[in-house]
C-alpha cells in the first residue's frame, strides 16, 4: 500500500509539475498575512475600548504643548497736555460729591439747570396781554344826542382801558349808531363788565355790540 502511494504522489507531482506545492505556499503566506492583520485589528480595537472606558492611551508620538502667543506691549497713552496741568482752571467735577456716578450726576446737574430755569421765569415779568376791541352802540331813536352819549362813554373810566377812535355808521330810518375802538389790558378789563357800564347810560344806550376782539 505504501509504495502504492509513493507511486501515485509521484505520479501526480510529475503531472502537474510540482504545481501543488506552489500553491501551499501561497496559502501559507496568505495565511500569515491574514493572522498578522487580525493582530492588527485586535491591538486597535483593545485602544479603542481603553478610550471608551475612559482610558487614556499614550501617543506614539510625543505631543508638544503649544505656547500661547505673545501678547505685543501696550503702547503707553501720551498725556495730553491741558490748562487744568497748568493750574490755569478747575474742573467742575471738582464740585461732584466723592462716590457719585454717572447716572447721578447727570440727575443732580438736570435737577439744577431745572431750579435755575424755574427762578428765572420766575423773576422774569409776565408779559401783560392786551386786546383790541371795537363796539357798537345803538341809541333808542334818531332824536338821541350822539355827541352827547359819545361824551358819557368816553367818560367811563376803568384800570386798563384806552378808548379810540369813533365814527357814526348809519343804521336805517336816519338812525345811526355809535362805532368805537378800545385798546384794553385782559387781566384788568373784563369785557361783560365794561358792556354793564355802558348799558347804565339808560338815556343814550339801548344796546351794546361786539364787533370784533382781536388780541395784540
Amino acid at each position: 500500500l505504501r509504495g502504492f502511494l509513493l507511486l501515485q504522489s509521484s505520479g501526480i507531482n510529475a503531472e502537474y509539475g510540482g504545481g501543488l506545492e506552489g500553491r501551499v505556499e501561497k496559502l501559507e503566506a496568505e495565511n500569515a498575512h491574514l493572522f498578522n492583520v487580525t493582530n492588527i485589528l485586535a491591538k486597535r480595537l483593545a485602544e479603542l475600548e481603553k478610550v471608551l472606558d475612559g482610558q487614556t492611551v499614550t501617543a506614539a508620538v510625543p505631543v508638544v504643548a503649544s505656547k500661547p502667543a505673545a501678547k505685543p506691549a501696550a503702547k503707553p497713552v501720551e498725556k495730553e497736555e491741558s490748562d487744568d496741568d497748568f493750574g490755569f482752571g478747575e474742573s467742575d467735577e471738582d464740585d461732584a460729591p466723592k462716590g457719585e456716578s454717572e447716572m447721578q450726576k447727570m440727575k443732580r446737574l438736570a435737577a439744577e439747570k431745572k431750579a435755575a430755569d424755574a427762578a428765572a421765569k420766575k423773576d422774569k415779568p409776565a408779559p401783560v396781554l392786551k386786546s383790541n376791541v371795537v363796539l357798537d352802540i345803538k341809541p333808542w331813536d334818531d332824536e338821541t344826542d350822539l355827541q352827547a352819549m359819545e361824551k358819557a362813554v368816553r367818560a367811563i373810566k376803568m384800570d386798563g382801558l384806552t378808548w379810540g377812535d369813533s365814527k357814526l355808521v348809519e343804521i336805517g330810518f336816519g338812525i345811526k349808531k355809535l362805532r368805537i375802538s378800545t385798546c384794553i389790558i385782559d387781566e384788568l378789563v373784563g369785557l361783560y363788565d365794561l358792556e354793564d357800564n355802558i348799558t347804565e347810560l339808560e338815556d343814550y344806550v339801548q344796546s351794546v355790540d361786539i364787533v370784533s376782539h382781536n388780541k395784540i
